[in-house]
């Protein structure tokens, strides 16, 4: 091979490099997105290091692959001068490059159950489902302090790929809220809801407490989020109602930070 040659076999093995590599950091965008939530492309370049540049590069190509989306920021109180903020967003078919294959085997045959069984038999069946998931949790979620159980059950679920997450909300009747950024089922889920609600009833018992969903990635909302609530609230059916107007209120919340409601 010649001098030209060579350099030519070189620029090429450099520029494959160079492509593996950007591919490689534009997934990491990606992820980090989808396992945050609605972030800006300031903070994304902070937490990966990387210049306003080349954050902007990465975004623009992923905008134009249908990954993500963009929005203004919401702003609470009195917004300063200047233009909004804009936060990226996953989008569906962003969330779809992250799940697990086999979704339409899934639902083919829940729907074949529902059909020769009736709906009741995939009630049953996801919660046998989630019964695993549930006898796996508890020894660590119970062995934590009352007041870290949601933040344990949080990264218990991320774990998983569930890329979760545990919010505390203001006031002494504020409870939390337990956000998960994927669902690897989603897919599923919205033709067969039964899966978000045994889930949900497992949260339930696992936390000892009364929880409220929210919002479900499964229905359109960018985040499925749980209200959980406050333990001074736990066990008063006076405080019963209480918890349910907080957890009202912190719907819109709840739709807002996860994304575009249902």
């Amino acid at each position: 091979m010649g001098q030209s040659g060579l350099a030519a076999a070189q620029d090429q093995v450099r520029g494959a490099r160079t492509a593996g590599s950007e591919q490689s950091t534009r997934a990491r965008v990606a992820r980090l997105i989808l396992e945050n939530g609605p972030v800006t492309a300031a903070a994304l370049g902070t937490t990966l290091g990387l210049t306003p540049a080349a954050v902007r590069r990465h975004l623009d190509h992923l905008i134009d692959d249908g990954m993500v989306g963009t929005r203004t920021a919401r702003v609470y109180g009195n917004r300063g001068r200047g233009r909004p903020a804009r936060v990226f967003a996953i989008t569906d078919a962003g969330r779809s490059a992250f799940e697990h294959t086999y979704d339409d085997l899934a639902t083919s045959a829940l729907r074949f159950l529902e059909e020769r069984a009736g709906p009741e038999a995939v009630t049953e069946f996801a919660r046998r489902q989630v019964a695993d998931l549930e006898r796996r949790y508890r020894p660590v979620v119970e062995s934590a302090p009352l007041a870290d159980r949601v933040r344990v059950l949080a990264e218990a679920l991320s774990v998983d790929g569930y890329a979760a997450s545990a919010t505390a909300r203001p006031g002494p009747a504020g409870g939390e809220q337990l956000c998960q950024h994927h669902c690897p089922v989603a897919h599923v889920a919205a033709e067969y809801p039964q899966l978000c609600e045994a889930e949900t009833e497992a949260f339930g018992r696992l936390l000892g407490t009364p929880v409220q969903r929210l919002a479900t990635i499964a229905h359109g909302d960018g985040i499925c989020t749980t209200h959980v609530t406050a333990p001074s609230l736990r066990g008063s059916a006076a405080n019963t109602s209480a918890a349910s107007t907080t957890a009202k209120i912190t719907r819109s919340t709840a739709h807002e930070v996860g994304g575009m409601s249902a």
